[in-house]
């Protein structure tokens, strides 16, 4: 256990440049920073390997706690004793991956997936494709699962052949729009907002308007979603309140590491713009 206050925290993120963790990252900031903390960052790439150097690394180098968001199960033992005791105050950001009581940041990822296609189906919309069925940080499972429950209950049929599998990345958004819009879908909904900028383009070089041809709604929240044309209806989800909690927990740990951390559920909110068009 740390003897003396370094002010330092450690930070495992598995990508420093998506939006999603630049915003997990500014809320983690927010609340250290006026502690008088400094943050230690480490860019893991979706690496476990990299994830487990960076650990031990950090475990030397005097940090008061470690902040890792990672989309893989954590190798425990590196960070608890021989007598189960923690070797030093952590928190984890990662989707409830890793079995626990105590310290668990849940995002309602279901439920937001399920009110935007209901949007969609509301509007006449029946053949509504989705991007992004793949595994990785984002609880893109629960997204999806949110999709194939809502379809089923509304009595649309699923297919196949609306979904593409692509990384939620800009570039993955365009590849798997480019894939769905040779189907005859009517709307888009895309496994996070970089994922719809992609999207965009693809819709665009087809010769279609957004909402005209089709509708288009996306999921984070992410600032940019107002500055796309048409502004993209999105589900908002609280990427910053994630961090700023995850940092607080961790230091009321360090303060008070005989308490119990407590779990922190948090709703997603359905943002409705411009991108989304009501059939005739």
């Amino acid at each position: 256990m740390i003897s003396k206050r370094t002010k330092t925290i450690g930070m495992v993120v598995p990508d420093v440049t998506d939006l999603f963790f630049s915003k997990v990252i500014e809320g983690v900031e927010n609340y250290l920073n006026e502690l008088g903390f400094m943050i230690l960052l480490c860019n893991s790439n979706h690496s476990s390997e990299k994830e487990n150097i960076y650990i031990d690394e950090l475990l030397h180098r005097s940090v008061e706690g470690i902040i890792l968001a990672s989309p893989n199960p954590i190798h425990v033992p590196k960070l608890i004793d021989d007598r189960g005791r923690k070797k030093i105050p952590y928190i984890l950001i990662d989707r409830g991956l890793n079995e626990r009581d105590e310290g668990k940041l849940i995002t309602n990822e279901f439920q937001g997936a399920y009110e935007a296609v209901e949007l969609l189906i509301n509007q006449g919309h029946t053949k509504i494709g989705m991007l992004g069925n793949e595994t990785s940080f984002y609880e893109i499972t629960d997204r999806f699962l949110g999709y194939q429950k809502c379809l089923m209950n509304h009595g649309i049929d699923y297919q196949e052949r609306f979904v593409t599998n692509e990384p939620l990345t800009i570039k993955g958004g365009y590849e798997g729009a480019q894939k769905i819009l040779k189907q005859d879908v009517t709307a888009l909904f895309c496994g996070n907002d970089q994922m719809a900028v992609g999207a965009y383009r693809a819709i665009n070089e087809v010769g279609k308007k957004i909402p005209e041809d089709i509708s288009v709604i996306g999921y984070d929240g992410l600032e940019l979603t107002d500055y796309m044309v048409p502004a993209l209806t999105t589900v908002r989800q609280p990427i910053f309140e994630i961090g700023y909690f995850a940092a607080k927990f961790l230091v009321d740990n360090i303060n008070n590491p005989k308490e119990k951390i407590p779990n922190k559920y948090f709703d997603t909110k359905l943002m409705k713009k411009n991108s989304t068009k009501k059939l005739d």
